[in-house]
Formats: C-alpha cells, sequence, structure tokens
C-alpha cells in the first residue's frame, strides 16, 4: 500500500514535517501512558513550533484521514463544547457514570471516546439545533423544551457555532434512533457562515469524511434563517447586516461545492445584495402575514401561548424565540 500524506510544503522549510513528527510523538506518549491529550494541551506542549492552535487542528485531521484512523486511536481529542438541553436523555459513559439531560439548562456534550451509549425515552417528539449559544440560552431560559404549546417534550442542542465532533456524533445518534415522524430541525444565521455550519451538520465537514456515517444527519430540517424571506417578512435590506469580505468568500467557496438548489439561491441572493440576516433580525418583525407557508407561520404566531389561533389581530409585539420554532414544528406536523 502506498500512502501519500496530503500536505504540501509550500516553502522549503522543514518545518512542516517536523510539526508532523511532534505530533506522532506526543501521540505516542499519550498512546503509552494510556492518557487522553486535548487538542489544546497538544498545542501547548510546543507553541514554539506549533504556532498556532489551528496548525495542531490541521496536522490532526490530516494524519487521521491519511491512516484512515479515528481520533481515538492517537488517543487525542478536541475540548466538548456542544450543550443540549431537554427530558428523555442519557448518557452513559465508559466509567460508569450516567449523564440525565435536564430542562434546567445546558448540559456539556461529553466527548466521543469517553461515550459508551445514548439511551432516548419514546417520548421525545422534536429535536431543535441552533447555531448560537446565546439563541440557545434564550431558548432554555424561556423553557421551549417543556413548552405547554408544544405539548410533546423535545431536545435543544447547540454547537456553539461550527460543532464538534462530539455535537455532531449526537445529533447523527439521534437522526438514525428517532423515528421518521420525529422532526429534526436546524435554525442558523441567514449568512453564508450559517449554511457552512448546517452544510457541516448534514453531509459533515470535508476534513472528516472519513467518519461521515457517525457525525453527519442527512435528514436534518433546515427551518432558517433565510434571507429570500425578508421581504416577506416586511424587513428592508437596511435592517440586515452587510456582507463582509469573509462572508463573500465563504459564499463562493460553497458555491462551488455540491448544496442543494435553495442553498446555492439564497447564496447567490446574499452576494447580489451584499446583506446577511443574524437570527436575532427576527425580533423586528412586524404584525400580520399570511399563514399559508412557514415564515408567514413565524410572523404570525401569536404572542398568547394560551390559543393555538393563529389570528395576526391579536399579535401584540416582536415574535419571541420560542415560537420561532412553535410555528415551524406545527407547520411541518400539520
Amino acid at each position: 500500500r502506498c500512502l501519500t500524506y496530503p500536505r504540501k510544503a509550500i516553502s522549503g522549510s522543514a518545518r512542516p514535517f517536523a510539526q508532523l513528527l511532534r505530533l506522532l510523538d506526543l501521540s505516542h506518549e499519550a498512546i503509552i501512558a494510556n492518557e487522553p491529550l486535548t487538542k489544546r494541551e497538544v498545542f501547548y506542549r510546543d507553541v514554539a513550533l506549533f504556532k498556532s492552535q489551528r496548525v495542531v487542528d490541521q496536522l490532526l485531521d490530516d494524519v487521521t484521514a491519511t491512516f484512515r484512523l479515528e481520533r481515538r486511536d492517537m488517543n487525542i481529542r478536541a475540548s466538548p463544547k456542544g450543550l443540549v438541553c431537554g427530558e428523555g436523555l442519557t448518557i452513559e459513559l465508559l466509567c460508569g457514570d450516567r449523564i440525565n439531560v435536564n430542562t434546567m439548562g445546558g448540559t456539556l456534550i461529553p466527548v466521543m471516546e469517553d461515550v459508551k451509549a445514548y439511551h432516548v425515552s419514546e417520548g421525545i417528539r422534536w429535536v431543535l439545533v441552533v447555531e448560537k449559544e446565546a439563541v440557545f440560552n434564550a431558548l432554555c431560559h424561556l423553557h421551549l423544551v417543556e413548552h405547554p404549546t408544544l405539548s410533546a417534550q423535545g431536545l435543544l442542542i447547540t454547537g456553539k457555532g461550527y460543532p464538534d465532533m462530539a455535537t455532531r456524533h449526537l445529533v447523527n445518534y439521534l437522526a438514525n434512533a428517532l423515528p421518521q415522524s420525529v422532526p429534526i430541525l436546524a435554525l442558523v444565521d441567514g449568512d453564508p457562515h450559517g449554511l457552512d455550519i448546517l452544510s457541516v451538520y448534514k453531509y459533515g465537514s470535508q476534513s472528516l469524511q472519513h467518519e461521515n456515517d457517525k457525525l453527519t444527519a442527512n435528514r436534518l430540517i433546515a427551518i432558517g434563517l433565510w434571507t429570500s424571506d425578508m421581504q416577506e417578512l416586511c424587513i428592508s435590506l437596511d435592517s440586515m447586516l452587510p456582507l463582509t469580505l469573509g462572508d463573500e468568500r465563504k459564499a463562493f467557496s460553497m458555491l462551488q461545492r455540491t448544496i442543494p438548489k435553495k442553498w446555492k439561491k439564497e447564496l447567490m441572493r446574499m452576494v447580489h445584495t451584499r446583506r446577511k440576516a443574524e437570527i436575532e433580525i427576527l425580533l423586528s418583525m412586524p404584525r400580520g402575514s399570511d399563514t399559508s407557508t412557514p415564515s408567514g407561520m413565524l410572523r404570525c404566531f401569536l404572542i398568547d401561548v394560551d390559543t393555538d389561533l393563529c389570528d395576526p389581530c391579536r399579535a401584540v409585539g416582536p415574535l419571541p424565540f420560542p415560537f420561532i420554532f412553535v410555528a415551524s414544528y406545527k407547520f411541518f406536523n400539520r
């Protein structure tokens, strides 16, 4: 078998090769000592050589992809950062401990290497993945997972931006374990990075293609945020944020990939209008709407949670975060 290492040195410097050997050396030490290292710890073992955390991340991804390994095989892991909130999920760890996820707030999702099994109850009827921790905290504070309007328990998940492997693995498990009748929805910003994050959850990342079978959730349904809905929601371009050069580069990069047509249209709209929309912009939506589309339901859903009637005349203010999901959930299950 002939192996070709994917990294190519732009210059004649020996630093990239030295960085590779140092990473392998640290991995070997961790395996012999049976003491796992985090990627952050690897970086701080030789800051002068690695220069940045990104170098360690790329090296680790390249080595595992080249040798068709998992990170656990190298005894190097990422620090957990994803959060989950709700009832009906228990995480069993290899050490014998059990984590019972609750509705009081976010529970840290443990790394894959520590998880023995996930256990979900039959009562879970929906899953919502949100991009931002701020939105996640707002939804937890407003008790979305036990909201009486939904009349069904669910799970709320965030990867705090680009998700780590632990968060993606949990979403993958839920997509495979829960019945098809249980919607798994995603709410991300209406910008190129939001769509890229959505793509990571749904189709996987390029650096971890060899582990996509454990890290993707193809049945994930995107409920927004779509910039094409802004006109329907009576939100002007002036209210939206300008597209940055970084956003533009990300948009052009994604347009070269195989992604759904709707996503490409959204990206082209962003580039053409040079505008993007963050989730928080929904709070500026005016009253009144048409209920024939998900966006219309989002706009008209009542502040009054004691009624299921969608009467735009009764709307009395901005739309709080919970109803973003409640309306979409009801639309996909009516």
